[in-house]
């Protein structure tokens, strides 16, 4: 992606008016992702967003781990996340850091807006807070602490920190208007007891800062120029802007929003992604059947086709539901120029040669990628006993059947024209072996007396082909906007009971045998599919050969 060009969006054109105007000179953003789940598609846009532009403007790019809440936070998230960014191609070139490096100064700011009579210590509890807190249509009230002395501001956060009171009991909260029409500057919570042991700190603290609060620091301090964040962040701008400027920072950070990636047919709540694992609904966060980035990773799609998708989808302001095709779309572009092409038969029926000698072995040549003149060919051995799709026979065909089928031929690919002879059935009447006599002088070539055949098919040879088996995934779930749920429904209920088919026992080329795990290949006439990361001998279908997305 070194050579990408990135194309402009509303977001570059307020850069380019603050390097005009001389208010920056060099671009500096962050991604600042809490370390509690992890990284799905939503978040690929927030990543692009701010890599890319920082890029562009030969600017620098921060990772830095929203720590501030350590009930749910873990390592094991840290490390993902980081695992992520790099995968994509977007690492840090400003370096990483987290929320937690700055609780000393968050501390000492917050000592200082007391100080300065803009922020105090309240004791109205959760519920309390809310009724005082006023509706959309009525201003709030002041709460009766509003009004403590400096002094004794200053003794009670103190003693909060000293961990001298329990959860809920206190909160520092900034000063500034209880009738504000803005719900965000109603002296909002900038501090929280929590008796809670951090990943990082330790049992060092008993009180955290609240995101809006951290946040416009950790910016100023690490000389964020653009904290680019969704647009749900919007009303709160008017404080991310109280804090930054009633530090009095030098250098002030700009927040600015672009409207979140929502697509058809996914949840992006971290908190259901999160019981979907744990409630075993899921093979863990990497099932390929999850949003995240190591679930997409595991199915098969690759950092250039999601972000090619967050490009396509577009960069603004306006909310949208991006078509899940798109993606599909997507990947499916990049593979077909990329993917070598391979044999597998996913349900397979024997086929008998009768004319061919049974001791024969030969190999015909075919393409590795008919999209990529490098790619070469490969010999796939051919013998008397093979293997075809189930599908690619019937004995009652339908009109306009031109696969196998009484008194017809086919070719099969690469090799021979067949004609149908027979078939073995069991005693239930199954197919067991389809009979059928190959024209010995078409190897790899059309009738001598010119005959027409309409048909082509893939094959293996008996002999040399492998067992393997094979993940068909679909949408996870069934509804296409998943915020139209009705309020007596949960997304439980519309879960697709088909996301996953299992396929044991397939077929594939003995080339196979190699491939590494998170390999592609295209496999003729099925669809695209990976060898999976977790499960030997497994292959995850990334997407289906037809493209359902719209042609513009």
């Amino acid at each position: 992606m070194s050579s990408e060009i990135i194309e402009s969006n509303f977001i570059h054109d307020i850069i380019d008016a603050d390097l005009e105007a001389g208010v920056v000179d060099k671009i500096h953003t962050r991604f600042p992702p809490e370390p509690n789940g992890y990284l799905h598609i939503g978040r690929a846009k927030a990543i692009y967003i701010n890599w890319s532009t920082a890029k562009k403007y030969g600017g620098l790019f921060n990772l830095r781990y929203d720590d501030t809440n350590p009930a749910k936070e873990d390592n094991e998230y840290v490390e993902s996340i980081l695992n992520d960014l790099k995968w994509l191609g977007a690492e840090p070139s400003g370096g990483i850091f987290y929320g937690s490096d700055y609780f000393d100064k968050c501390y000492e700011y917050a000592v200082q807006l007391i100080k300065d009579g803009k922020a105090y210590v309240c004791d109205l509890n959760a519920e309390e807070m809310r009724e005082y807190r006023g509706t959309l249509t009525e201003p709030g009230k002041n709460s009766p602490y509003r009004d403590r002395s400096v002094e004794e501001n200053l003794d009670l956060f103190e003693r909060m920190k000293n961990g001298e009171f329990a959860d809920g009991t206190h909160t520092l909260r900034a000063k500034i208007d209880m009738s504000s029409p803005n719900m965000n500057m109603r002296d909002p919570a900038i501090y929280r007891i929590v008796h809670c042991n951090h990943h990082r700190q330790g049992d060092k603290w008993c009180i955290y800062p609240l995101y809006d609060y951290a946040h416009p620091i950790q910016d100023a301090l690490e000389g964020i120029t653009h904290s680019l964040c969704s647009l749900e962040f919007e009303n709160h701008r008017p404080l991310y802007d109280w804090v930054v400027n009633n530090i009095n920072f030098e250098n002030k950070p700009k927040q600015r929003e672009f409207a979140r990636l929502n697509v058809t047919y996914t949840v992006m709540s971290k908190r259901y992604l999160r019981q979907l694992v744990e409630t075993g609904l899921v093979d863990g966060w990497d099932d390929p059947r999850m949003p995240t980035l190591c679930g997409l990773r595991r199915r098969g799609y690759t950092p250039a086709a999601i972000f090619d998708f967050v490009k396509r989808a577009g960069i603004s302001k306006a909310d949208s539901l991006v078509d899940i095709n798109l993606l599909e779309h997507c990947i499916r572009e990049e593979l077909n120029m990329t993917a070598q092409r391979k044999i597998a038969v996913l349900d397979p029926v024997k086929v008998i040669v009768d004319n061919y000698p049974e001791d024969k072995e030969e190999y015909f040549e075919v393409t590795n990628n008919p999209n990529d003149e490098n790619a070469g060919t490969r010999k796939l051995p051919f013998t008397r006993e093979l293997y075809i799709e189930k599908s690619d026979f019937a004995e009652e065909p339908p009109s306009k059947f031109f696969r196998l089928k009484p008194d017809g031929e086919v070719r099969l690919m690469g090799a021979y024209i067949v004609k149908y002879a027979g078939v073995d059935k069991d005693e239930n009447g199954n197919i067991t072996a389809i009979h059928v006599n190959a024209d010995i002088e078409t190897a790899n070539g059309n009738p001598a007396d010119g005959r027409k055949i309409k048909g082509t098919i893939h094959w293996l040879s008996a002999k040399h082909a492998l067992d393997a088996d094979m993940m068909l995934y679909d949408k996870l779930f069934t509804i296409e906007n998943v915020s139209d749920i009705p309020e007596d429904k949960t997304y439980n209920d519309y879960l697709n009971p088909e996301s996953l088919t299992k396929l044991e026992k397939c077929k594939i080329e003995p080339s196979l045998a190699n491939a590494k795990p998170g390999e592609k290949f295209q496999f003729v006439r099925n669809a695209y599919f990976t060898v999976d990361t977790k499960y030997p001998n497994t292959f995850n279908r990334v997407v289906v050969l037809k493209d359902s997305f719209p042609k513009k």
